[in-house]
C-alpha cells in the first residue's frame, strides 16, 4: 500500500499556488501521513472570491454558451485520461475500497460531466410566453434563464469526487463561476482536480478556484461574502443549520445536502433472505459513511429474530481490509477521531437496551478501521435510530403493521433515502409514496444516475443536484416584456 502522494497547490484566478502553512492529510488504512495540503485562510478565500467575482462580471463565461460547452467536454476528457491517477488517490486519501472508485467514489461522477457537456447545447435558456394585451398595447413576452452567479460550494470527505463534481459540473453548466472548498480530511484529491483544471483545460482563469483548509475561517468568509451569491454545501445538517443562519445576512440562494436516517422498510411478503444480505452489505458500503445508506431495517415484528439472524450472516462474509484490494469490500473510516464517535454511539446504545448481535468494537492492526455492527430490537425513538452515525452499524427496528412501518420511517428529523421491499411493486410504491424523501429504492431499484434528481425533505436539506434540477439551482429566472411591433 502506497502511503505517499505528491504535496498539491491551491487554485486562484488561474494560478496554481501553496501557503506558508501546511496541514497533514492521512491514509485512513494506515494512519500515516500522506501527504500535505496548503492551509488557506480569509486571505486566500478572499482572493479567490474577488477572482471568481470578476471572471462571471467582466468575461463572456456566463454568456459564452459555446466556450462553456467546450471546456466541459475537455473537462471530462481530463478526468478521463487521469482517472487512474485519481482512483490511487481516492483509495489511499479517502479510504474508499477500490470496488467503490469503479462506481459512485469515482467513475461514476466523472460521467456526471459527460452528461452536463452533452446537456449544455441543447438545454433551452429562454422561453416564449407569446403576445398578451395590456393597458391598450400589445406586449411580448419571454423567460430567460441566466446563471446565478458566484457560487460558494463546499464539500465533505466521504464521497470527495462524486460530490465536487455534482456541484462543479451544473454550475459551469449554467455559466457561474466558483470557489470550491476540500474537506479538511481529504484535501489532496480535491486539490488534484483543480490542478487538472488549471493545467488541462481552457477554464478561463477565475472560472475555478480551489481551496483547502484546516479550520472554518475561510469557509465561513464563503457563506457570508457580499460577493458570493449561491452557497451550496453537503454534509452535517448541524453545520447546514450554520451556513443557513450565516447566509441569510446577505439573502444567499443556499442549496444544502445534508444528513440522512434512512429506513429500509421489508414487508412481510419479502424475500427475506435477499434482503437481509441486501442490508447487510448496504450498511457497510464505505464503511457506512454514506447520507443515503438506509441505516434502519425495519422489520415485521414475528420474523425480527430470523432476519436478525439472517443480516448477522450477511455481516460475517462482508471483506474488511486493505482498500486497495479489488476483493474487498469495506475499507476503514476516516480517522480515529469518527471510529471514537461510532464506538461511543454504538455503546450508548447498548446502555440504553439495544442488543448488540455482532461487531460493536474496533478492529485491531493499523487504521481506522471498525467492526461491521448489527443492532437489535432497537426502540425507534432511542438516539441510535434517531441521529446519523456515519459508520458501519445497522440498527433492526420491530413493527406490527404496516402503518406503524411508515409511522416509523417518518419518525425522523430526516428524509434523504428510502428502500422498501414486497412481493408485490405496487405494494411497496404504495408504501414508499406515504414515506416522506427525496429518493426511493423500490425491491432494489436503483435511482443514482446523473439524469436523476438527488435531495431531501425535512432536515435533509433544501434543493436537488444533478438532472435538470440540479442545473436549476444555479441559474436565475428573468422574464422580459416588449411592446410589439
Amino acid at each position: 500500500m502506497t502511503d505517499k502522494a505528491p504535496d498539491r497547490r491551491l487554485l486562484i484566478d488561474g494560478r496554481l499556488s501553496g501557503t506558508a502553512a501546511t496541514f497533514a492529510s492521512v491514509n485512513p488504512a494506515t494512519g500515516a501521513v500522506l501527504g500535505h495540503a496548503p492551509d488557506a485562510g480569509p486571505a486566500e478565500a478572499e482572493a479567490a472570491i474577488a477572482a471568481a467575482r470578476n471572471a462571471f462580471d467582466t468575461t463572456s463565461w456566463a454568456t459564452d454558451r459555446d466556450l462553456r460547452a467546450r471546456c466541459l467536454d475537455q473537462l471530462h476528457g481530463v478526468l478521463v485520461d487521469h482517472k487512474e491517477e485519481l482512483r490511487a488517490l481516492t483509495i489511499t486519501e479517502v479510504g474508499a475500497p477500490h470496488q467503490l472508485t469503479t462506481g459512485a467514489q469515482l467513475e461514476e461522477p466523472i460521467g456526471v460531466v459527460r452528461w452536463y457537456a452533452d446537456l449544455l447545447p441543447t438545454y433551452e435558456f429562454s422561453r416564449d410566453l407569446g403576445v398578451h394585451e395590456a393597458r391598450g398595447a400589445r406586449h411580448h413576452r419571454w423567460v430567460e434563464k441566466e446563471a446565478a452567479g458566484v457560487v460558494a460550494a463546499i464539500i465533505p470527505y466521504n464521497y470527495p469526487n462524486q460530490i465536487a463534481l455534482a456541484k462543479l459540473a451544473p454550475a459551469l453548466a449554467a455559466g457561474c463561476t466558483v470557489v470550491l472548498k476540500g474537506a479538511p480530511d481529504t484535501p489532496l484529491v480535491t486539490l488534484a482536480l483543480g490542478e487538472l483544471i488549471a493545467e488541462h483545460t481552457d477554464i478561463p482563469p477565475g472560472v475555478v478556484n480551489v481551496l483547502s483548509s484546516s479550520g472554518a475561517a475561510a469557509g465561513e468568509l464563503m457563506t457570508t461574502h457580499k460577493d458570493v451569491d449561491v452557497v451550496t454545501f453537503t454534509g452535517s445538517t448541524a453545520t447546514g443549520r450554520r451556513i443557513m443562519a450565516a447566509a441569510s445576512g446577505t439573502v444567499k440562494r443556499v442549496f444544502l445536502e445534508l444528513g440522512g436516517k434512512s429506513p429500509m422498510v421489508v414487508l412481510d411478503d419479502a424475500d427475506l433472505q435477499a434482503v437481509s444480505m441486501m442490508a447487510a452489505f448496504m450498511s457497510c458500503s464505505h464503511a457506512g459513511q454514506g447520507c443515503a445508506i438506509c441505516t434502519r431495517l425495519l422489520v415485521p415484528r414475528a420474523r425480527h429474530d430470523e432476519i436478525v439472524e439472517m443480516v448477522a450472516g450477511g455481516l460475517a462474509h462482508i471483506p474488511v481490509g486493505d482498500p486497495t484490494d479489488p476483493a474487498v469490500y469495506m475499507g476503514p473510516l476516516i480517522s480515529e477521531r469518527q471510529r471514537v464517535k461510532v464506538d461511543a454511539m454504538v455503546q450508548r446504545a447498548v446502555a440504553d437496551g439495544a442488543k448488540l448481535v455482532c461487531g460493536g468494537e474496533r478492529m485491531p492492526g493499523p487504521g481506522f478501521f471498525y467492526k461491521p455492527t448489527l443492532l437489535a430490537g432497537v426502540d425507534p425513538d432511542s438516539e441510535i435510530a434517531q441521529e446519523e452515525v456515519f459508520g458501519p452499524v445497522l440498527s433492526v427496528i420491530p413493527y406490527d403493521d404496516e402503518a406503524e412501518a411508515i409511522r416509523i420511517a417518518n419518525n425522523s428529523a430526516y428524509g434523504l433515502s428510502g428502500a422498501v421491499f414486497s412481493a408485490s411493486d405496487e405494494r411497496a410504491v404504495g408504501v414508499a409514496r406515504r414515506i416522506r424523501s427525496g429518493t426511493f429504492s423500490i425491491n432494489g431499484g436503483s435511482y443514482f444516475a446523473p439524469d436523476s434528481p438527488f435531495g431531501g425533505y425535512k432536515q435533509s436539506g433544501v434543493g436537488r443536484e444533478y438532472g435538470l434540477e440540479g442545473l436549476a439551482e444555479f441559474l436565475e429566472t428573468k422574464t422580459f416584456g416588449a411592446v410589439a411591433k
